[in-house]
């Protein structure tokens, strides 16, 4: 790596990046002073900051209910947003902000719903894919609740599970979506993909396995730069934006890291999207951020169109799995 990125990568204004870096790029292990220093600098950063202070004293954000609505000062939004920026599972405020997810937000099937009155036909992929791959990493990996949301989650991509299908939404095994107009939503597998391959070893069950085989494959079914996965009028333009953070959309960055963390970065498959990436690399070695949510969250990340910390993190992880540095 280019000293120079990796040092702007490490400066301690962006203590979330920081961490990311010495933890992902320079393989320091989690009790490394550097890397303690800044998971604790994380908690007093800003964005942290700002999300936490707009939290209500019962643990949600906004507006009591299912936490999905309101994009993206919702409950749901907030979890996803905090376990991306690096947050301490352990901070009071963090876990009560959980636990109000898993209270209110999952369907009796197991899958989290973004419907008011948890209708179990509005579990998605992209949603569930999302908080599952979110409170693991917030330390929630051994929760009977989140085991729950595994089986619906890795069951519906599967076959496996016959009470998640439903007109409305998720219509079928293999993320059948309806409001993909019944085609395999990409999307929902990248978000899928990043959950699954990021459980502990405990809830590695024989259908997640089987569920992270068939995901990964429907991915690579497609060459990546161009993302031509089954759609109905045109590709999505949100594909070839990096963005930071994302929603329930994803882009080509975000596939390679999922595949990256699955242990796929190297399938010659991804020899495009690699390039495609590496076409984005601006003169001075860094990735900008074409893709935002700025205005939308309680608090901005980043300068939309400027280089940016995130994206270059993500690049430089994609390249290192694919060993490219």
């Amino acid at each position: 790596m280019n000293d120079q990125i990796l040092d702007w990568l490490l400066e301690k204004d962006n203590p979330s990046v920081r961490y990311f870096a010495l933890r992902d790029l320079l393989e320091r292990a989690e009790d490394d002073r550097d890397a303690q220093a800044a998971r604790r600098a994380i908690m007093r950063s800003a964005p942290a900051q700002k999300i936490l202070a707009a939290q209500k004293p019962e643990g949600y954000w906004r507006k009591p209910g299912s936490g999905y609505a309101g994009k993206y000062q919702a409950t749901t939004w907030q979890i996803l947003f905090l376990a991306e920026l690096g947050a301490d599972g352990h901070n009071r405020q963090v876990r009560r902000g959980v636990e109000y997810v898993l209270e209110h937000s999952q369907a009796r099937h197991g899958g989290f719903s973004f419907s008011s009155n948890l209708a179990p036909s509005g579990a998605v992929h992209c949603l569930n894919g999302n908080l599952v791959w979110a409170l693991v990493a917030l330390g929630y990996g051994g929760d009977a609740r989140v085991a729950h949301a595994v089986d619906w989650l890795a069951g519906s991509i599967t076959g496996d599970d016959f009470d998640a299908y439903y007109a409305s939404t998720t219509s079928g095994p293999g993320f059948e979506c309806a409001i993909n107009m019944r085609q395999p939503c990409a999307w929902g597998a990248v978000k899928a993909l990043r959950a699954l391959a990021n459980l502990p070893a405990a809830l590695q069950t024989r259908i997640v396995k089987k569920a992270i085989a068939q995901t990964v494959e429907f991915l690579l079914s497609r060459d990546l730069a161009k993302a031509d996965y089954p759609y109905t009028e045109r590709v999505s333009g949100e594909w070839f934006k990096f963005g930071f953070p994302l929603s329930y959309t994803s882009d080509v960055l975000e596939a390679l890291l999922a595949l990256a963390e699955a242990g796929h970065a190297r399938d010659p498959r991804l020899k495009n999207a690699i390039a495609l990436v590496l076409s984005k690399r601006d003169a001075d070695g860094r990735w900008a951020l074409k893709h935002s949510l700025n205005g939308r969250m309680w608090v901005d990340i980043e300068k939309k169109g400027k280089p940016s910390k995130w994206i270059t993190l993500r690049a430089r992880r994609v390249l290192k799995a694919a060993g490219m540095e």
